[in-house]
């Protein structure tokens, strides 16, 4: 195919961009040139809210051809976590034959440079943006997310993350200049001179192995940084999630092959049912990078046995609020109420535990007994929820059995203070959609420790009594040591709790947040500006995004010659 496009000309569209990114991540202020409002997408070749669901319900049923090398079958199994199946078929590769034509597009990838490939990531990513309402409905009905959130997280936030891997990937690659000239005086002899030059080389085969609940979102960081790098990258989705990664991949191949560049560097491995290709995938010796978000079994089952690769995991943890005392009582239950209940819970930065002092907090409300602090929250939970048509926007759906199973099993944990009610979806009917549940929990107890130290994912969270403040930093300690927290939220007016907390999460590399009683919440976080994960707890081995995500992808290749 003839190219369309050149990379100057996509550097000359996409470098104000690039160093705008640069300059974010620089100053950790805010930025985003993605809109967060539907409203903002239909002009501009971008796809309006009714075109994106026509785009999405066109896919519906059909055979999703990607044109790529090596297949040898057509799977698929998806259904929405609101009740439709979506009856699309993906290509199954044969990988004996799809892995060397992979490798084989990485040495003009590798030659074009680090500024060339950045332009193209940038180009895929804007690409991306413009269907961002098409991707919206493919993250919904994938995940099961709310269609509000689904196109926030799902889209313009996704899109900021793979953005932000572009900017660290490029500032990494180019803190190495491109040529050297060398000259060692040597007295009254000629100086020794040589020429020297410097070639970022990716690692091999990115593998991306992507999750059920935020395909994008989580996937985009690894997808563009292995790309960024040089890399080629096979992205694996989540059986229940196949659609909007395999978009990102067409949309890929699509740009790369206009841009002069084989399409091969970017494919899909989607798999059958039960077929379990991941880790067939992350054995091959082409694999040299590894990123992944699930389970922390088969996280650490790749950190141990996928020795050949540079392996990135972000895993399962403890999330824990320490609620000691609060000059905004009304705020911090308010706040506290839609983190629990955002997304049904389905997010590895939804708090789990909420440790409070058995002798109560002190509050601007006048002094509030633990039994008060829990019933109070329960009824902001519910206030919250109480409108079914507000409670179907902020739960979304249940992502799959698993979490109805961990959530019909709490009220055997111990005393509910908040019982979980089901919703009925009016559009969906199918859907599976219920309330937070809330849990009381003696800290004392020994009985109590296995449920309160275990990750509970979903909407189940745990009201844990304990002896005092300093018994919860304790075990706020304890827990991220142990188990790993991807966030850590405190509530204290306390000078002195206040350094008791930070000091711990800066000892377990921790994600701390303070106070919070407005509009942000424990369990988002912003590209650009805040760090997903710290990669110093067993939560995650990496961070979204810091140089330590990148600069390991590649390798800096030198050539010298005398002058």
């Amino acid at each position: 195919m003839a190219a369309e496009l050149t990379a100057q000309q996509l550097l000359d569209k996409h470098r104000p961009t690039l160093d705008q990114a640069l300059e974010a991540i620089s100053t950790r202020a805010y930025w985003s040139p993605h809109p967060e409002h539907p409203k903002a997408y239909g002009e501009n070749g971008s796809l309006s809210l009714p075109e994106g669901k026509a785009a999405f319900e066109a896919l519906l049923n059909s055979r999703f051809d990607l044109d790529q090398p090596g297949t040898d079958d057509w799977t698929g199994a998806e259904v929405s976590p609101f009740g439709p199946e979506l009856g699309i078929t993906y290509p199954h590769p044969d990988v004996d034959a799809l892995l060397p034509a992979m490798r084989a597009a990485m040495p003009a990838w590798r030659d074009a440079g680090a500024e060339a490939r950045a332009a193209v990531c940038l180009e895929i990513l804007a690409r991306v943006s413009a269907r961002t309402h098409e991707f919206a409905h493919a993250v919904m009905h994938t995940s099961g997310q709310a269609f509000m959130m689904a196109f926030q997280a799902g889209g313009p936030h996704a899109q900021d993350r793979g953005l932000e891997a572009v900017a660290y990937a490029y500032a990494e690659q180019a803190r190495t200049p491109g040529t050297a000239e060398w000259t060692k005086p040597q007295g009254k002899r000629d100086p020794l001179v040589l020429d020297k030059r410097f070639t970022p080389v990716g690692r091999g085969i990115a593998l991306l192995i992507g999750c059920n609940t935020f395909p994008t979102w989580n996937g985009y960081p690894g997808l563009f940084a292995s790309l960024a790098t040089g890399n080629a990258v096979l992205v694996k989705p989540h059986p229940r999630a196949v659609l909007p990664l395999a978009l990102t991949v067409r949309i890929a191949r699509e740009v790369l092959a206009e841009a002069g560049f084989d399409a091969n560097l970017v494919a899909l491995a989607a798999e059958r049912p039960g077929e379990g290709i991941a880790k067939t995938l992350a054995l091959r010796p082409e694999v040299r990078i590894i990123d992944y978000t699930g389970s922390t079994a088969f996280g650490d089952w790749l950190e141990t046995n996928a020795r050949q690769a540079q392996v990135y995991t972000e895993k399962a943890g403890v999330n824990t609020v320490v609620i000691e005392s609060t000059d905004n009582y009304k705020g911090m239950l308010s706040n506290l109420a839609f983190s629990l209940s955002l997304y049904s819970g389905q997010m590895c930065t939804t708090p789990q535990n909420l440790l409070i002092p058995r002798g109560g907090i002190t509050t601007d409300a006048g002094e509030k007994s633990y039994d008060e602090v829990v019933s109070d929250l329960a009824d902001a939970v519910s206030g919250l929820l109480g409108d079914d048509a507000r409670a179907n926007g902020i739960l979304g759906a249940l992502v799959n059995p698993d979490v109805k199973a961990r959530l019909d099993a709490a009220p055997g944990i111990g005393e509910v203070a908040l019982a979980s009610r089901e919703i009925t979806n009016p559009e969906f009917p199918d859907a599976v959609v219920r309330t937070p549940v809330i849990v009381k929990l003696d800290g004392a107890k020994p009985d109590a420790e296995a449920a309160y130290l275990s990750e509970c994912f979903g909407p189940v969270s745990f009201a844990v009594a304990v002896d005092s403040a300093a018994d919860a930093v304790d075990l706020l300690r304890r827990t991220v040591r142990e188990k790993g927290a991807m966030t850590v939220g405190a509530y204290t007016t306390s000078e002195e709790v206040t350094t008791a907390v930070e000091e711990a999460c800066l000892e377990e590399s921790a994600q701390l947040s303070l106070n919070l009683t407005g509009g942000v919440y424990v369990n988002q976080t912003a590209a650009f500006s805040d760090f997903h994960g710290s990669g110093g707890n067993p939560s995650a081995n990496a961070a979204l995004c810091d140089s330590a995500f990148v600069a390991n992808r590649f390798r800096v290749v030198e050539i010298r010659r005398e002058a």
